[in-house]
């Protein structure tokens, strides 16, 4: 019996945090589902492929979510149509997003946006490390086991 699914924005996940979370799904039964566009080759059992227009994988992945699913994504708009639709987003780098949080990730954004649209400059991301690894996995391994629980209650 399929316990729940966990879907990945694999355009922009890290590949050990696919493989993690790929670990993670068999462990625990949940199925493990990646979407990304066409240009991009991603090793999964069960992969959806989408046209590479913007946000066509953000659109997709938003579409296919249902209650309790776990999303992981880097995507802050994308995270907030996903609480929107009664699941848990969870960045590659272990951020479980919060909906009491998510007004002031949305508000970074946007002031970040603004400064680079007025010729500011922000650092991209820091490159992947071990620590960054385990906190995927510790908060992956809390979201299943959450999810474990509920399945359990009802």
């Amino acid at each position: 019996m399929q316990k729940g699914r966990v879907l990945i924005d694999a355009d922009a996940c890290p590949r050990q945090a696919l493989v993690i979370a790929q670990q993670l799904c068999k462990e625990f039964g949940w199925q493990c589902l990646t979407f990304a566009s066409y240009n991009h080759q991603i090793g999964s059992e069960h992969h959806v492929t989408v046209d590479a227009g913007p946000q066509a994988v953000d659109m997709k992945l938003a579409n296919e979510t249902r209650p309790n699913d776990v999303v992981v994504t880097q995507d802050i708009g994308l995270a907030a149509l996903i609480l929107g639709k009664r699941a848990q987003p969870l960045t590659p780098h272990g951020l479980i997003f919060e909906p009491e949080r998510m007004a002031f990730h949305l508000e970074e954004r946007n002031e970040k946006a603004r400064f680079r649209r007025g010729g500011g400059r922000t650092r991209g991301p820091a490159a992947r490390t071990r620590e960054d690894d385990q906190r995927f996995l510790t908060a992956l391994r809390s979201l299943l086991e959450r999810g474990e629980q509920q399945d359990g209650n009802e």
